[in-house]
């Protein structure tokens, strides 16, 4: 490859990272019933409400779920598949193709960002344990709801908690038997995108 391709793959992964990484937090502050008023969640409902308004009115959600977001993340994840083939030469990737790929990249996307935000949990509760900021009680309310099974099923250690690890571990295999499931579709790890 040359210096033009792997720009160019830099910039098609960061955009469509981005792009994802909206959507996906849309989809979870709703799942999770985080707070609206925060001023980052205003931020991505702004962001996303011009894609996923019309959306909604075709897709209907279910079960306080939004699936208009989901059904977003498998079309960027399509997209980001398709530009993708064409900057590393292969072309147009068949739809069947990226049919099988997307769901895969979208898991592969969710696993990945729940291990970020456990890994930058960690660190906050380091660092700067007990802190207020916006961003902060976000990523609480995204990591509780997966990691508060975990802390059921462990016996209190005396202030310290091994919750995280066991949450990494088990992000951590899935995403080995999402990988796995790739490999076995004939997936190359290059076109997926994600953490």
């Amino acid at each position: 490859m040359n210096p033009i391709t792997d720009s160019l793959i830099l910039i098609v992964n960061v955009v469509f990272n981005i792009a994802m990484l909206v959507v996906l937090l849309r989809f979870l502050l709703q799942l999770v019933r985080a707070d609206f008023y925060n001023p980052i969640s205003q931020a991505i409902a702004r962001f996303t409400n011009p894609l996923l308004v019309p959306l909604r009115r075709i897709i209907p959600g279910l079960g306080g779920m939004d699936i208009a977001s989901l059904v977003l993340l498998l079309l960027l994840e399509m997209a980001a598949i398709w530009a993708l083939g064409f900057v590393y030469g292969a072309g147009f990737v068949p739809p069947l193709l990226v049919l099988m790929w997307a769901p895969l990249g979208v898991v592969n996307f969710f696993l990945g960002f729940y291990l970020v935000a456990i890994f930058v949990m960690i660190v906050i509760s380091w660092v700067a344990p007990g802190t207020s900021s916006p961003a902060a009680y976000l990523l609480y309310q995204i990591t509780e709801p997966f990691m508060a099974p975990f802390r059921k099923l462990l016996p209190s250690m005396g202030g310290l908690d091994f919750t995280p690890m066991i949450a990494v571990l088990i992000l951590y295999i899935s995403r080995n038997f999402v990988r796995w499931a790739g490999y076995s579709v004939n997936l190359q790890e290059l076109l997926v995108i994600g953490f």
